[in-house]
């Protein structure tokens, strides 16, 4: 696989401390590379960073070959590295419909004040179906937000960022708040969406993460301390007396 997403010694300060500590990895095309560590391991702020909503005082970043270290989220979206959010990020009073269609207006800076021609615009409606069908929403496409249940919500949330056609998702735990089935659907969508579009998945749920990733970085106190496999993670010193415990604690 060839690299699509590069990150070359990260850091961050917010005065003594330093949330992001020389970190370096990078994503290839059409895998799914999973962040992992322990809460305040500094990967929401890396993530920040990888998005554009804060600038780095240290390192570059690197999509397709291009430095996007100083580029807006805007522009970043815009390349095709699109973000989500681990809180449900959507508009409760509009459809399913409607938030997938305000999101692919979004980076283009219309106005979704006159609504009567928004709503028959086929290059906002055409692409919001086409997204609503891969998450399997399309039954639910007139159905208002604040009806919907909160697996929904989370696909949706996906859907929303799969019609801004990326090719790199920054996917921040999709899983959060899901019962178990939603989880298990969660999981089988981004599993058909591998391969088309790199992922890189900050999750909490750890069966989850070594059924989806190909490689896994680990941070801990804003510092990478291990790259590689599934197996590989799995089986690390390192990774298993910094974070992950005992072998028998991570199958």
């Amino acid at each position: 696989m060839s690299e699509l997403f590069e990150i070359r010694n990260l850091v961050k300060r917010f005065r003594g401390l330093v949330a992001t500590n020389n970190v370096t990895f990078n994503v290839r095309q059409g895998e799914i590379h999973a962040l992992i560590g322990p809460n305040g391991a500094g990967k929401s702020t890396l993530v920040n960073q990888l998005s554009g909503e804060l600038v780095p005082d240290e390192g570059r970043i690197f999509f397709d070959g291009k430095d996007i270290t100083a580029l807006s989220t805007a522009r970043r979206a815009r390349m095709g590295l699109v973000r989500s959010y681990q809180i449900t990020s959507v508009f409760n009073d509009m459809t399913a419909m409607e938030n997938v269609m305000l999101a692919i207006q979004a980076p283009t800076g219309g106005n979704f004040g006159m609504w009567s021609p928004t709503r028959r615009d086929h290059a906002l409606v055409a692409p919001a179906r086409e997204a609503l069908e891969q998450v399997g929403l399309i039954m639910e496409s007139n159905t208002p937000v604040a009806e919907m249940a909160h697996g929904a919500r989370r696909q949706l949330e996906l859907a929303m960022v799969l019609a801004l056609k990326p090719r790199l998702m920054l996917l921040d735990e999709p899983l959060a708040g899901m019962s178990q089935v939603e989880s298990e659907a969660m999981v089988a969508l981004l599993k058909r969406l591998k391969n088309d579009i790199s992922i890189l998945l900050i999750e909490h749920d750890m069966d989850a993460v070594f059924e989806l990733a190909d490689r896994l970085t680990v941070l801990v106190s804003g510092r990478p301390i291990a790259t590689g496999t599934p197996d590989q993670i799995r089986t690390s010193e390192v990774v298993r007396d910094a974070y992950l415990g005992e072998p028998e604690e991570m199958m």
